[in-house]
Parts: C-alpha cells; structure tokens; sequence
C-alpha cells in the first residue's frame, strides 16, 4: 500500500474522531490519490452506512464503483444518492447524481 505523510495525518484525526464523515471522505479521496481503490471504497461505505445524509460522498462513491466493480453497483449508489438529495433538499447534487446516473443508465 502506498503511503504519505497526509494519509498519516488524517488517520491520527480520525483515531479521535472514527466516524467523523469529513475525515472519512479525505481519507478515500487520499487512498483513491494513491492508487488504493479498495480502500478507497471501503471509506466511502463506511461514510454511507454511518453518515447516509452526507449527500456528496453518492458521487464520488459512484465513479468509483463504475471504474473498479460494476455500473449496477454505481446506479444503485447514484439513485440512493437522489433519494438523499431530495430528501434534504439539495438540487445541486440531485441534479449531478441524475446526470452521472444518466451517463450509465437510459432509465
């Protein structure tokens, strides 16, 4: 696994903090940087399961499910994400889930 002193970093403000969703999300988008998609995903998940409000990690978490498991794994996350959007009101994000999910689904 490759290392930096920024993942270093970020795992010491998160052994204080463990389900803190920022971190969680700089810690994927950190691994994803190094070339640790399955970590990566692992973070992403975690940000779903324990934060599912945290609208911006559907998209990222999406891409990501598109380039290393399958396009169905990152429609089912994109539409989770809308359902997310709507229910918080955040159109900004409803629209950019609908778009990447469009890119991949005609449905």
């Amino acid at each position: 696994m490759t290392d930096s002193p920024r993942l270093q970093q970020l795992l010491q403000f998160l052994s204080a903090s463990p389900e803190d969703a920022f971190l969680l999300f700089a810690l994927a988008k950190e691994h994803e940087k190094l070339g640790n998609p399955e970590m990566a995903l692992d973070f992403f998940q975690k940000i779903v399961e324990t934060s599912p409000d945290y609208v911006g990690v559907y998209y990222h978490l999406g891409k990501l499910q598109e380039k290393t498991t399958s396009l169905e794994q990152a429609i089912e996350t994109y539409k989770a994400g809308m359902q997310i959007a709507q229910k918080i009101g955040d159109r900004h994000a409803l629209s950019e889930l609908a778009a990447a999910k469009l890119e991949i689904d005609e449905d």
